[in-house]
């Protein structure tokens, strides 16, 4: 790995992913920020091609907020059981969806402030909706790809998101923060995978202090 700042190193490492993955945008399918809300929360701990597979037919079944809020959690429950967690999910999107109702005009509210009093929605869904939905920057979305890749190339060596966001936060320019999510998503699906990274294909190799670990010759 060259030695060199680690601004130095950071500015480098956006400049090569941009190159290799121009088209920055969630894998998320949606048609307003409210269904970005719900498809977000479905893909934790879940595939967003799982997620995308199912929610066409989620969203045609229940089209609006209220038919959210009005669902039984038992029938919400069968419907989004693929993606995992389903208990957990059904209870935060009805409560998401009723508190939407009852608090912000059935809106989806624009501000991290706001949008992480809805239940179940921490900083990193919150952070998908804001950039994503309305191109709005508060924060760095953490997920598996990005805390793994802010690990590998030493950006944080914290365990929990909330604590990675901080550090990156830290050191990654503001008007970078909403891309950054992107590129080390693509990045972690592309190359730098959980349990073998292709590290002789990774085009930020010689940045990264983690290579020498997984090929050590």
């Amino acid at each position: 790995m060259t030695v060199t700042k680690k601004s130095d190193r950071v500015e480098e490492i956006i400049e090569i992913l941009r190159k290799n993955y121009p088209y920055l945008k969630t894998a998320l399918k949606y048609n307003s920020p409210f269904e970005l809300l719900v498809a977000t929360i479905l893909s934790a701990q879940c595939t967003d091609k799982r997620v995308n597979k199912l929610t066409p037919a989620l969203f045609a079944k229940y089209p609006s907020i209220k038919d959210f809020a009005n669902v039984k959690p038992e029938e919400l429950e069968k419907d989004i059981y693929s993606t995992g967690f389903y208990k957990n999910k059904t209870k935060s999107i009805i409560g998401t969806a009723k508190k939407l109702l009852e608090d912000f005009n059935g809106e989806v509210p624009d501000s991290m402030e706001k949008l992480i009093t809805l239940p179940g929605v921490a900083r990193k869904t919150a952070n998908v909706v804001l950039s994503s939905a309305f191109k709005k920057v508060e924060g760095i979305t953490v997920d598996v790809h990005v805390k793994r890749i802010a690990e590998r190339l030493r950006l944080s060596k914290e365990k929990d998101a909330e604590k990675v966001e901080k550090d990156l936060m830290r050191i990654i320019p503001w008007d970078e923060w909403m891309d950054i999510s992107y590129l080390f998503i693509d990045h972690g699906r592309a190359i730098c995978n959980a349990r073998k990274p292709l590290c002789p294909k990774c085009p930020i190799k010689h940045l990264c202090p983690s290579m020498q670990k997984f090929y050590p010759n």
